[in-house]
């Protein structure tokens, strides 16, 4: 049953969401010692950099928690490390709160909890935490490679930091090549504690390769939790031979994601030049999302777009044309991030991207997408346009 806001309480969540955004788009400074005020890696998850860094300064000798909660909806926040920002995370009289250019906005923000399998290792020894990532609202991300071959072909896509990544914090958190089995029984063990979808992505690897090995992992996922329908997503490359399409379904997996990342065609040949000269281009991109319709139903397949780098206009053009197909299409905010080929750059001004998800939300909602719909055909469930959504639909979320 959908809850009803009065409209105080509604401004308030939204006044909420709102900051939230601001944040994410500017960053948060702060000093890292803070953190020691905080158990961390204990009562409180850690950030693990299984595929992307979200920050703008290296810390490989320090870990930042995973995200903060506003105080009113717990929203989760992801923190942002840039020391130039003008929003800062300070500890004092015992509390953590947000400052904006000197003034308090948000008192006695919390933290999300540590999932219990953080704690645990595989069988052969390897760290949970490291296999995959607690996204919170239920769901798991595995990251199965935190390198993409795009880089040794000198097409990396300019935004992605993956290779960076690896490169900081590779060695230092422990993080390397995922095999089936040790994601099996990482699924397992978060699914026994209340998790209830799982996302498989990584880099770029060969077609072949790629759907041989997410096969395998779907089977020792249903092997390891005894789920036939285990609610995964598995993220793909738009692949030459469509009939893969069908293998994925097979295999076990509920959705499908296929990121077309840029809608512009000429900017999608230049920002993303990877996926423009090996995987057939804009076009190739579109129609493999269209089979991916065919295949998996309407609101089963998903399509992550970078919002930030391409005009606007051009930008909703692409969320409106992929939402009236039944395709999910996400509007992730650019955050620049350390080690990517744009670092230096920046992200457009907070009311930019509000428009962006505000609009989002407004295509979602005529075209009769669910809470359920987007939970389980994403990797994580706290876009700022997602608590957007579930604020006018009246979802709350345990």
């Amino acid at each position: 049953m959908a809850v009803v806001y009065d409209e105080a309480r509604k401004k308030k969540l939204r006044d909420e969401i709102y900051l939230k955004n601001r944040i994410l788009v500017e960053g948060l400074a702060f000093d890292p010692g803070i953190f020691k005020n905080l158990d961390l890696g204990g009562k409180f998850i850690e950030y693990v950099n299984v595929m992307f860094a979200p920050d703008k300064h290296a810390h490989k000798s320090v870990e930042f928690p995973g995200c903060f909660l506003t105080p009113l909806g717990n929203y989760r926040t992801q923190i942002r490390w840039n020391q130039n920002s003008p929003v800062s995370l300070v500890y004092e009289d015992g509390q953590f709160n947000i400052r904006d250019n000197g003034k308090t906005v948000l008192e006695k923000i919390g933290f999300a909890r540590r999932p219990d399998y953080y704690q645990r290792t595989t069988s052969d020894g390897t760290s949970m935490r490291t296999v995959a990532a607690d996204n919170g609202h239920g769901s798991m991300f595995v990251s199965y490679s935190n390198e993409c071959s795009l880089k040794d072909k000198g097409l990396d896509c300019l935004f992605c930091n993956i290779n960076a990544t690896k490169s900081i914090y590779g060695e230092a958190q422990g993080i390397t090549w995922k095999t089936p089995r040790q994601i099996g029984e990482t699924a397992a063990a978060g699914y026994r504690e209340g998790f209830d979808h799982i996302t498989i992505s990584g880099g770029f690897i060969s077609e072949r390769r790629e759907v041989e090995y997410y096969i395998d992992a779907a089977e020792a996922i249903q092997e390891y939790t005894g789920l036939e329908d285990f609610n995964g997503t598995g993220v793909i490359g738009a692949p030459l031979d469509f009939d893969i399409f069908a293998k994925y379904k097979e295999a076990g997996f509920k959705t499908i994601a296929t990121n077309i990342e840029i809608w512009d065609e000429k900017m999608f040949d230049v920002i993303c030049p990877g996926k423009s000269q090996i995987c057939g281009g804009k076009k190739h991109w579109l129609a493999a999302l269209e089979e991916e319709v065919k295949v998996f139903g309407k609101h089963r397949v998903r399509s992550t777009m970078v919002a930030g780098i391409e005009p606007k206009e051009s930008l909703l053009e692409g969320l409106t044309c992929l939402i009236e197909q039944g395709i999910l299409a996400n509007p992730s905010q650019w955050n620049v991030n350390v080690g990517s080929p744009l670092e230096g750059h920046r992200t457009p001004v907070q009311d930019w991207h509000w428009e962006v998800f505000e609009k989002t939300v407004t295509l979602y909602r005529r075209q009769g997408v669910t809470w359920d719909e987007l939970h389980d055909a994403n990797a994580q469930n706290d876009y700022v346009h997602f608590d957007l959504f579930r604020l006018e639909e009246g979802v709350e979320l345990k």
